[in-house]
């Protein structure tokens, strides 16, 4: 599907065909480009939980505030973001560059001592919000990728912060749910998939200076 036709097609679904799930290869294909997502420093502060049993959506319903999505959905994905970068993930990834790119681990010295000069220099808050805005970049790649399968979603920030760390069973003292994302088929129940999209005109959106 030409790429912008899958961004026209995509809005987010506010009820899902429960009788239908997104393929294997779909799914490989849309969390791929997650994996593939750039990322702050290429550090990925971040992993990802995929919610495929009918029991753990189950059990996930109270803590969105609006649980249509969550009870038909094929998958849910949680984007759960680092609220630190200790020093142990500074050398595990640059264990993987040297492994990745064979190459000797001393070389890449000047650059770990840099990121973890700038790491120290941040406060835990400042750490927090720039490990989410690195969520919200593998949310729009998985929302892309998602719209190219032809895979329906529905990104969602309406959930109960503790509650869903909880059912998850997150440590919240070193990580918590950023955004999670629904994907599936839209339901032909769904009046939203008949609106005209809504966006800015080009005008007032794009100025080149």
């Amino acid at each position: 599907m030409d790429y912008l036709e899958a961004l026209n097609k995509r809005y987010s679904v506010k009820k899902f065909n429960a009788e239908k799930t997104v393929s294997a290869d779909a799914l490989f294909h849309i969390l791929e480009a997650a994996r593939l997502s750039a990322s702050s420093l290429g550090l990925q502060p971040y992993k990802i939980l995929i919610v495929e049993s009918p029991e753990m959506k189950e059990k996930l319903i109270p803590a969105f505030y609006n649980p249509s999505q969550i009870s038909t959905c094929s998958h849910l994905i949680a984007i759960v973001s680092k609220n630190d970068i200790e020093s142990q993930y500074i050398g595990d990834y640059f264990s993987n560059i040297s492994q990745t790119r064979e190459v000797p681990l001393e070389s890449l010295n000047p650059f770990k001592q840099s990121i973890s000069n700038h790491i120290e220099r941040l406060s835990k808050e400042e750490v927090m919000t720039w490990a989410d805005k690195q969520c919200y970049i593998v949310l729009g790649n998985l929302m892309f990728a998602a719209a190219l399968e032809n895979v329906d979603t529905c990104p969602m920030e309406g959930f109960k912060q503790e509650k869903i760390d909880e059912i998850l069973g997150l440590d919240v003292g070193i990580e918590k749910v950023a955004v999670t994302l629904a994907i599936g088929y839209r339901s032909e129940e769904d009046e939203f998939q008949n609106f005209k999209k809504v966006r800015k005109p080009t005008e007032k959106l794009f100025k080149f200076i």
